[in-house]
């Protein structure tokens, strides 16, 4: 394939698919910026690897898979662990001193639900976030992530279940 034509290409597949590709990333990462780098990542292997693409698949899906596999990586990463631990720090120091503006924030029930999901592992957040926020099918999300479909099933009531238990929580506790 000559380059002009794979880099065509490669532009409306960024344009199709690169909000959504960074929201995915947010949601294993947590940070804007290495959500960007990681997808920019992902264009990158798209490119290097759309010659060899052989359409057993959706390109959506395949960019999902080569997100989740690079986010997967990163939080495996030396540097991440450092990073990670160092922001940890930084977000007890700062949630001592917290403003009134994050407590008003964080009332907001969108934003105590994404609070809720977040809390969740991470193989029960990728099937909930992949289901509810993208609009994945089971079989979507089996193929993105690589599992049996019936591991998503599970992995899914196994999320709605610990989500009830978290909400009611929240509600009694207050």
């Amino acid at each position: 394939m000559e380059n002009n034509v794979k880099e065509g290409i490669l532009e409306e597949i960024m344009k199709e698919h690169g909000s959504d590709l960074v929201r995915l990333a947010f949601n294993y990462l947590k940070d804007q910026e290495t959500a960007k780098d990681v997808v920019q990542n992902t264009f990158i292997i798209c490119y290097e690897k759309l010659d060899s693409f052989r359409f057993e698949s959706s390109i959506k899906t395949w960019l999902y898979r080569i997100t989740i596999n690079q986010c997967k990586d990163y939080l495996r990463s030396w540097h991440y662990r450092k990073v990670h631990a160092k922001s940890f720090i930084g977000n007890v120091v700062s949630s001592i001193s917290s403003t009134t503006e994050d407590v008003v924030i964080k009332e907001s029930a969108n934003e105590e639900l994404k609070k809720f999901v977040f809390s969740l592992p991470d193989k029960y957040r990728e099937v909930i976030y992949l289901y509810y926020y993208k609009s994945f099918t089971i079989g979507e999300i089996a193929e993105v992530t690589e599992l049996n479909v019936n591991t998503v099933k599970t992995r899914m009531k196994r999320a709605k279940h610990k989500l009830k238990i978290i909400i009611e929580e929240a509600n009694a506790y207050g």
